[in-house]
């Protein structure tokens, strides 16, 4: 027979943990599913945090010690489990988990999905051994550590130029390295970009390997083609000649795409064309009794305190949600 609850939350990142601490404080049954065995989500890599309001320089690790140290005093229940189905009754949500060689079920008047989003790695060696101390995945989050430093961007789309652009204002040097001979990025932020004098666009160009011991100290990158012109930044006829070169860079952040954990949601809630749950700042989706917190959902701005932020507007959706839902 499948436990109730109130509230079930998947993920238990900064969204997840957040919902926890509001839903216990709004009275509800509250259960935290996780599949990891620590809470935090993607600030465990994250070295030091700088931008959360009156916690500046706090490790992220010790951050989602201390989110998930609340939400456990409050009173919420948590388990370590990988869900692995949802489903829509008439009455009730039904979470399914592995339960070592079977399946177990969760039954819940509302569930808040917090499952977060995932990078896309390049996959070289050094990245994940370095990640959190000079390789990083967000440059509004960490750039700040890197001030009159030399960094490099890897990718092509809106996300890496606009990394580039933006430490090209805190940075002394920029590298962009892009595999291709132009870039995705809409025309707007690359006429910016080339008006960044500090930033060096590297076509044709991979990163091999991210080189360091304690810290990130320099990239291997292999030119696939040869350099264009410097005043060319358009198209052209590039000459066949691989080579690789040994960059010296205090930093390497890393934006060749992202994707939401939403696999097993997709027959359940509506998603954009990426993926992400279509849910406004009240975190409702078109899926009565179904709410998306944090990275998960649609937004323009994936941070720590835009993720706390919904965990709190979601648990007072899901109070409106089952009062209304009392009513009828």
């Amino acid at each position: 027979m499948s436990q109730k609850y109130d509230l079930v939350i998947v993920g238990s990142g900064p969204a997840g943990l957040s919902a926890a601490v509001y839903g216990k404080r709004a009275g509800f049954d509250v259960l935290v599913l996780e599949k990891n065995p620590m809470s935090g989500g993607q600030i465990l890599n994250t070295y030091e945090v700088d931008n959360y309001l009156g916690m500046p320089g706090i490790n992220g690790f010790e951050m989602g010690m201390k989110f998930r140290q609340h939400a456990e005093e409050m009173g919420a229940v948590f388990e370590i489990a990988e869900v692995t189905r949802f489903a829509d009754k008439d009455n009730c949500k039904v979470i399914t988990v592995k339960d070592g060689d079977s399946e177990k079920s969760y039954e819940a008047e509302a569930v808040i999905i917090a499952t977060g989003a995932s990078h896309a790695l390049l996959q070289v060696p050094g990245e994940e051994r370095l990640t959190g101390h000079g390789v990083s995945y967000c440059a509004t989050c960490d750039g700040a550590f890197f001030r009159n430093k030399t960094t490099a961007v890897v990718g092509g789309g809106d996300v890496a130029v606009e990394d580039a652009i933006f430490l090209s204002r805190i940075c002394e040097k920029v590298y962009l390295i892009h595999r291709r001979d132009s870039l995705r990025a809409a025309k707007s932020l690359q006429d910016t970009l080339f008006r960044c004098s500090n930033v060096e666009v590297l076509w044709d160009s991979v990163v091999e390997e991210i080189c360091g011991q304690e810290k990130v100290e320099a990239l291997k990158v292999r030119r696939l083609k040869k350099e264009r012109a410097e005043e060319e930044p358009v198209r052209e006829e590039c000459v066949e000649k691989e080579c690789v070169e040994e960059l010296s860079v205090d930093g390497v952040f890393i934006a060749v795409g992202i994707r939401p954990n939403t696999e097993l949601l997709q027959n359940i809630v509506t998603c954009d064309e990426k993926g992400y749950l279509l849910a406004g700042e009240d975190c409702v989706t078109q899926t009565p009794g179904f709410f998306a917190a944090g990275d998960v959902r649609t937004k323009q701005l994936r941070q720590i305190v835009t993720a706390a932020a919904d965990g709190a507007n979601a648990v007072a959706s899901v109070e409106k949600y089952i009062i209304r839902k009392k009513k009828e």
